[in-house]
């Protein structure tokens, strides 16, 4: 096996040093018999899936040791040391079948409960039969994905229908260091492949027609560790080759990398430190596209603003931060997951070497799946480089299933309900490559050509002479690898394969190309293990003269690496045991060489569309001798796959990609901020826009008699199908319709009136766009009383700020607005002593009315349309009322009920259940799990001490609803002041972190809230910054002197 070729060396040793065991007389005992002879099981069957850094310590010991004695009893504990690995290894693959077997029985049960409640006949597109090999499993042919441009006149022909378009690409990579030139690949785990692939990304995208400009948000650094080029805010990113692609250029048209600080400043982390920090990018990106968006529309939109038609995440991180961001713009979300978490969990867990809990602490790996499992909740598609990536690894999710996907797609086709399911669109669209610099390599050893004084002949490449100086003889075909010395590229195979192929030998030379390295006591201990295995295979069959493996190249040097290669008529091979992509085979490719790859992963998508090269078992040592001895022995062969590869490539060029990707956008419903779609060309600005009318809005709701406790009076939300366009979305649209055309109305009259309305222009607004800070009462107390007593203290403390009106005040619960207005007449408070209303849990907003002798409240219509998407409405409501009834049966049995639904306290947009035993209900990461194995998307939440259960839309929350006030009424976040206690509802986590100021109140909890927090999915430290300037805390008296000392330490 790879990187463990040193253990069977070493036993086989061992074994010739006495008596095979199945000799009767002999014994285990090594301490009595003095000798030691275990069978090849161990080494073919025991040690096989495992990383024995530590065993291979002990033999180095062991080899030292001179007495023969204390070398078989050290001897003697490797055996039993590996012994111990073959019980470890047998518990793991229980462990792994027990998991399998829970998650395949969870998927069946919640693929027949969507099944049972999708009532219509089954179509032969919905039974999610087994698809022929030449379809994928989402309905797509394999061959079509990538739909050839075949000349460049159908370029320009799809070109030229682009035009007119002018479209705002947001895109989004958090992690390692990102800049347009010089890239410093490999610095660091962080700055790999995703940074490349993201930064050609967006300079492609910016050089397509259509495309007017492309962010590209990530972290800004300044740290001294770090070249000072990672602190500028902004970089532009020079396209390479636009001509007659590039046709609108204007005032901020183009491709630019938007670098955001947030978390420590002056300080590089890694990745998996990064997620305290991200509420904090996600408010800084929030602003930064506000703007971009106005300049836009001024430049280009004729003073509308010009959205994002798409956010779109790379990797885990930035796909939690486009989540946020898509809610709080209502703009559509695309995803790509790179590496994923729920893959590397399992492949870690197989290892056997750490614990569930020993990786969390290491990789952060429970919270970065949530994150996955968000970005799966809010991605209108996901984007992946291969099938395989679908069917192998997104499966593993609770949010995507291959066959509910299919029944739900084959439904939309139709045009029949989905009752409020919804699986996001797998898109496979390869990588791109840069081609234009590329000049495959035409001479070749023996024929070169030799220059004149007009061409003359250029001095060949450093690193060729650098290679050449390993062989005997340079001339022959070189077979290439270029991998890490990684147990799982599985280059100790390849050189076997050509160490035991005698025909190979002759006939080509081997050049292992594994990175940079100083000396291999300072490589990590995995890949020196690796490197050392192939320097003892390289010995063993006397390959000196045959194989190059040279310990420094630079990134530029790859090129002419591939060209030499290419000149010698060699072949490239990529032996990984898995491949997720394989960029290097289309790289070579372009090179005009052939290749030979592993049959496991991308490469088969890529042979499929080049045609250049074989696909072997990475695991048979004779498939792959046998594979490249037929390509470097056949020269008609050879030449045939180096003529398709160079045919073929093209197909994988940045162009080709942008034209997919943006097809695929094409393919989404345009969604944007619903009060900023004025068609009438009459739509004014910021401060007196038909949608910002407080008593436009009071009006039409009080006409439409909506009621405080939020009674249903609108449809119950879209079915995430094509039938929302439907009767029950209907009634909203048009509900809506009559607000937008009362508004424009009176905006319209407004601005006739000119100067005369000055006067009134103060109570055209809510009272908290005048505000200079806004403090946000948000403490989940435990009774009433506790509440009323927290919001007397805090106004107490801003009595000053309160008279003078330069302080606003916003309650946010998880209360009903009809409870609210019982809770404030109750204790003697009126509504006018705040703003607005965040009610439900974050589903409803309100604003205190003008008039309130004809109602207190008034409720905010856009923010309902901006928070409906993906809601499941009443398949929603039917699944959960199923959950609660099976809950009460297994739990409670015949006693008394755990849940009960409370029809009196739910609304459009929040279906609330009362919980009678809080200690016995399952966590909500149980419940959320349960309903998106079903394709159901929305936020669980236990509020009020664990009493109720709150479910409401995915997109919609406390936290995102102070974003959406921002996005709304221009009410900036840094001004916005957060009041909570030490814990909170289950949505407490989103209060911490971000632009805003936060005060912890400490005593403010009972435990009883704290066991709402018992089953937490990841600890709370993995979402709050704990070195935050812009948190304090109170002491347990919590006093209102206290209360104005933390507001001062906060600058109020």
């Amino acid at each position: 096996m790879a990187g463990n070729d040193w253990i069977n060396s070493y036993l086989e040793a061992i074994l010739d040093a006495g008596p095979a065991l199945d000799d009767a007389k002999s014994s285990l005992l090594l301490r009595e018999r003095g000798h030691f002879s275990p069978t090849r099981y161990f080494v073919e069957e025991v040690i096989t899936g495992f990383d024995e850094t530590d065993l291979h310590r002990s033999w180095v010991k062991a080899a030292a040791t001179r007495s023969p004695q204390e070398r078989n009893t050290r001897l003697e504990n490797m055996c039993w040391r590996i012994w111990n690995l073959a019980r470890q290894k047998k518990q793991l693959e229980g462990e792994e079948a027990q998991r399998m077997a829970k998650r395949r029985l969870e998927r069946e049960r919640g693929r027949r409960e969507a099944v049972a409640d999708m009532s219509e006949d089954l179509s032969e597109g919905e039974k999610g039969d087994v698809v022929t090999s030449d379809i994928s499993a989402h309905g797509e042919s394999n061959r079509g994905r990538l739909p050839r441009i075949s000349s460049i006149d159908a370029m320009e022909t799809w070109a030229s229908q682009q035009k007119g378009k002018k479209l705002y690409i947001v895109l989004i990579s958090i992690h390692g260091l990102i800049r347009g030139e010089n890239m410093e690949l490999g610095r660091d785990s962080d700055t790999g492949g995703q940074v490349k692939y993201v930064v050609e990304l967006a300079r492609a995208l910016g050089s397509m027609p259509g495309v007017y400009r492309v962010d590209l948000l990530t972290r800004q650094v300044s740290s001294p560790d770090v070249d000072w080029s990672y602190g500028e805010p902004i970089e532009m990113l020079t396209p390479r080759d636009s001509e007659g692609l590039m046709d609108d250029i204007g005032e901020s048209s183009g491709a630019y990398i938007i670098r955001i600080p947030f978390g420590p400043k002056e300080k590089y982390i890694p990745k998996e430190l990064l997620w305290p920090y991200i509420p904090e990018f996600v408010d800084g990106a929030l602003s930064h596209i506000i703007q971009m968006s106005r300049a836009l529309g001024e430049q280009i939109g004729g003073g509308h603003p010009i959205w994002p038609v798409a956010i779109h995440g790379h990797y885990a991180d930035a796909g939690d931060s486009a989540a946020l961001l898509s809610g709080a713009l209502n703009v559509p979300m695309l995803f790509t997951g790179h590496s994923l978490g729920r893959d590397k969990l399992e492949q870690l867990l197989k290892q056997g070497r750490l614990s569930k809990d020993e990786i969390n602490m290491t990789y952060k790996i429970v919270r970065r799946i949530e994150a996955e499992e968000i970005a799966l909740d809010a991605s209108e598609i996901v984007i992946t480089s291969t099938g395989q990536e679908i069917e192998e690894q997104w499966r593993l999710y609770d949010g995507f299933d291959p066959v509910l996907e299919r029944k739900l797609r084959a439904r939309i086709r139709r045009n029949v309900s989905c009752y409020g399911r919804f699986m996001p669109r797998m898109a496979v669209i390869p990588p791109g490559m840069e081609f234009h610099h590329i000049v495959p390599q035409d001479g070749d050893m023996e024929g070169e050509t030799e220059g004149n004084e007009e061409h003359p002949t250029s001095p060949d490449p450093h690193i060729w002479s650098e290679i050449a100086r390993f062989f005997t003889n340079p001339r022959k075909p070189m077979i290439l690898a270029l991998a890490r010395p990684d147990p799982k590229k599985n280059i100790t195979t390849l050189v076997k394969a050509f160490g035991e192929c005698r025909s190979l030998r002759e006939l080509a030379n081997l050049t292992l190309i594994m990175g940079n390295r100083e000396g291999i006591d300072e490589m990590s201990s995995t890949n020196s293990s690796v490197l050392l295995s192939v320097l003892k295979l390289i010995d063993k069959f006397d390959l000196y003269g045959q194989v190059a493996y040279p310990k420094h190249h630079k990134q530029s040097d790859v090129p002419d690496i591939y060209r030499l290669a290419a000149k010698t008529k060699g072949v490239f091979i990529n032996p990984a045991f898995i491949e997720p992509f394989g960029l290097t085979l289309i790289e070579a490719a372009a090179y005009g060489l052939p290749m030979v790859a592993t049959k496991n992963g991308g490469p088969v998508d890529i042979h499929r569309v080049l045609d250049n090269g074989l696909l072997v078992d990475p695991h048979d040592q004779q498939s792959i001798a046998d594979a490249l001895l037929k390509l470097v022995a056949d020269k008609q062969l050879w030449a045939r796959c180096r003529q398709n590869g160079l045919k073929n490539v093209q197909l994988f060029s940045w162009p080709e990609h942008c034209k997919t990707y943006l097809s695929r956008i094409a393919t989404c419903k345009p969604r944007y901020p619903h009060w900023q779609r004025g068609d009438d060309g009459d739509e004014s600005s910021e401060s007196e826009s038909p949608g910002d009318s407080l008593r436009d809005i009071q009006d039409i709701s009080l006409n439409l008699k909506f009621s405080m406790d939020g009674e249903k009076s609108m449809s119950t939300g879209n079915d995430n199908s094509l039938e929302s366009e439907g009767n029950a979305a209907d009634r909203g649209s048009k509900l809506e319709n009559a607000v937008l055309t009362w508004s424009k109305g009176i905006s319209k009259d407004a601005r006739k009136a000119g100067s005369t309305e000055k006067a009134d222009h103060h109570n055209r607004f809510p009272a908290l766009r005048r505000r200079k800070h806004l403090l946000v009462i948000a403490v989940d107390c435990d009774s009433d009383t506790g509440l009323l007593e927290t919001i007397r203290k805090i106004f107490e403390a801003t009595e000053k700020g309160r008279s003078e009106g330069s302080l606003g005040f916003i309650l946010s619960t998880s209360l009903t607005i009809s409870e609210i207005h019982s809770f404030l007449v109750s204790g003697g408070l009126s509504p006018n002593d705040f703003d607005a209303f965040i009610c439900n849990s974050g589903s409803d907003l309100y604003y205190s009315s003008l008039n309130l002798e004809d109602s207190p409240f008034v409720v905010d219509f856009y923010y309902h349309s901006h928070v409906e998407y993906r809601w499941g409405g009443e398949g929603l409501r039917k699944t959960l009322v199923r959950w609660a009834a099976s809950i009460n049966d297994k739990k409670a049995g015949n006693a008394e009920q755990l849940l009960t639904a409370a029809e009196q306290l739910s609304t459009n947009y929040c279906y609330a259940f009362k919980v009678h035993k809080p200690e016995m209900v399952p966590p909500v990461k149980e419940l959320k799990k349960a309903l998106r194995i079903q394709g159901l998307r929305c936020h669980a939440i236990y509020c009020q001490n664990g009493t109720r259960l709150n479910v409401i839309p995915v997109l919609a929350s406390r936290s995102q609803a102070l974003r959406y006030l921002y996005v709304r009424w221009g009410v900036e976040l840094s001004k916005m002041v957060v009041f909570v206690g030490e814990c909170g509802d289950t949505d407490y986590e989103g209060l911490l972190g971000g632009l805003h100021k936060s005060v912890i109140l400490k005593g403010t909890c009972s435990s009883a809230i704290n066991q709402l927090h018992a089953n937490r999915s990841y600890p709370l430290s993995d979402v709050m910054p704990s070195d935050s300037p812009n948190i304090v805390q109170t002491t347990e008296e919590c006093s209102s002197d206290e209360i104005r000392a933390s507001l001062e330490k906060l600058g109020l």
